[in-house]
């Protein structure tokens, strides 16, 4: 009987060092995909007078974030075409390609010539370029996601995905210290000049790398179970967009969840960024450095609310994050203000505060996005699964979520207000609030392997 108990012990563990390497490998490829989509935002007050130059430096830096938008734009479409991959051949295959696409698209536009040199061919390479990011993240995020979610235990769900939610986090902060390091490193004026394509090419090394790792993964094993019984879907577009019920979960899942959470992550991380810079005038090194340090402390804290949600429910925890995030940004960005300025040239009177004041807002971020990947992958039946996630979650976080930079600083410039910005954010928030609040399904019960009838044991059964 010893020697049952333990074999089952080794068991056990092989299979937790199994799921702790597809965790580890998918997330490690999800990092780079989110660092190569958001150099270009970390780099966008550096790009915009050589791509986009005009006598109003303001033009040239709205055109650069509309063009920053435009990739999240065409996420949705990347979501159908690689969701519709995604649920046809495997989830594996489907996430290795949109990592090649990504990476290709990040290098070219570190070798694309200026608008000096080749005139208008040098904005519309650039938003080509842009376009195919976008439709690789589009592919990327979701099989990513419901890869780690499909190895994942019922009652665990919420803990192993969070690790993949850290990713665009990461992701960002990776960004903001590469530019940061080639800065100091070169110097302001040889970074203005060359020095800004260095964090493009080095997506190279790091994509090589990923691809090595993800090549050796085998394909999602709830995945591969359903194919077997035969139960995959043949035409995932059309099941998952031809059928009012599931309309009704992707509507569901986009004013309930994904678009406030999508506001609340671009306010509390790349807005506070262009905050820092545009309305307040903090200088790119200190500003860049506030929001690495607040990123980097807030980062746990996407598992801490991943797991939790696996105990209290994921609706209880984002809809908190989003209502704390609309009840409390005025206050948030008046602090700032207050904290920022001393002198001219500007310099931040109080680093650690402004830093602290970033950090609050990143842990509104982790609770709306810590339990949303096992959210969604719930919510949603597995041969439609790809598709239909992909769906809400890219046009909450692309189309809406990514306006936020743009629209918030369009509406700084149209009323003079540093703080009318925060209108866009606040209001997509309170509607997520309202409409999550009385409409939205909890989930976090829910058995995904019933589908194929191969239940596996509920983690929340076990003893802790």
């Amino acid at each position: 009987m010893s020697a049952n108990i333990a074999a089952t012990g080794v068991e056990s563990t092989k299979e937790e060092f199994k799921l702790r390497e597809v965790v580890t490998a998918a997330s490690a490829g999800t990092v780079i995909d989110w660092y190569d989509f958001y150099i270009f935002g970390s780099l966008s007050t550096i790009i915009s007078p050589l791509f986009f130059p005009s006598t109003d430096p303001l033009t040239s830096f709205l055109v650069t974030l509309l063009t920053f938008w435009i990739g999240f734009a065409v996420r949705p479409f990347g979501a159908i075409v690689f969701g519709r991959v995604g649920d046809l051949v495997g989830r594996k295959y489907a996430f290795l390609v949109t990592l090649l696409i990504m990476g290709g698209a990040t290098t070219a536009i570190g070798l694309i010539p200026t608008y000096a040199t080749i005139g208008v061919a040098a904005p519309l390479i650039l938003v080509a370029l842009r376009i195919l990011q976008g439709l690789a993240l589009g592919g990327e995020y979701g099989g990513a996601a419901i890869y780690v979610a499909e190895h994942a235990p019922d009652g665990q769900r919420g803990y192993y995905t969070s690790f993949i939610q850290t990713t665009a986090t990461l992701g960002l902060f990776i960004s903001l210290a590469v530019v940061l390091t080639t800065r100091l490193s070169l110097g302001t004026e040889a970074f203005a000049s060359w020095g800004w394509r260095i964090p493009f090419l080095l997506s190279f090394i790091l994509v090589t790398m990923s691809l090595y790792i993800r090549m050796r993964l085998r394909e999602s094993p709830l995945f591969s179970a359903l194919k077997t019984a035969g139960k995959t879907s043949t035409q995932p577009i059309k099941d998952s967009l031809g059928n009012k019920r599931n309309w009704k979960l992707i509507l569901l899942a986009l004013f309930g969840a994904t678009a406030g959470q999508g506001v609340v992550w671009y306010t509390g991380q790349f807005y506070a960024l262009f905050f820092l810079q545009t309305a307040l005038r903090v200088d790119l090194v200190t500003a860049n450095i506030i929001v690495s340090v607040a990123l980097l402390l807030g980062t746990p804290f996407f598992i801490v609310f991943g797991k939790l949600s696996d105990r209290v429910g994921r609706k209880r925890i984002m809809m908190t994050g989003c209502l704390l995030a609309a009840l409390t940004y005025f206050p948030l960005y008046l602090a700032m203000n207050s904290f920022s300025l001393t002198a001219d040239p500007p310099t931040p009177a109080h680093p650690i505060v402004l830093t602290a004041i970033i950090f609050v807002q990143v842990l509104y971020v982790t609770m709306v996005y810590g339990p949303i990947a096992a959210f969604l992958v719930e919510l949603f039946p597995a041969k439609i699964r790809y598709t239909s996630l992909s769906l809400p979650y890219h046009i909450g976080n692309g189309v809406i979520g990514g306006l936020v930079p743009f629209m918030s600083t369009l509406i700084v410039s149209n009323t003079g207000n540093i703080y009318a910005g925060l209108v866009y954010p606040i209001a997509i928030a309170l509607i997520t609030f309202v409409v999550g609040t009385m409409f939205l399904p909890e989930t976090f019960a829910t058995r995904i392997w019933d589908e194929v009838n191969e239940p596996v044991p509920d983690a929340r059964a076990q003893p802790a």
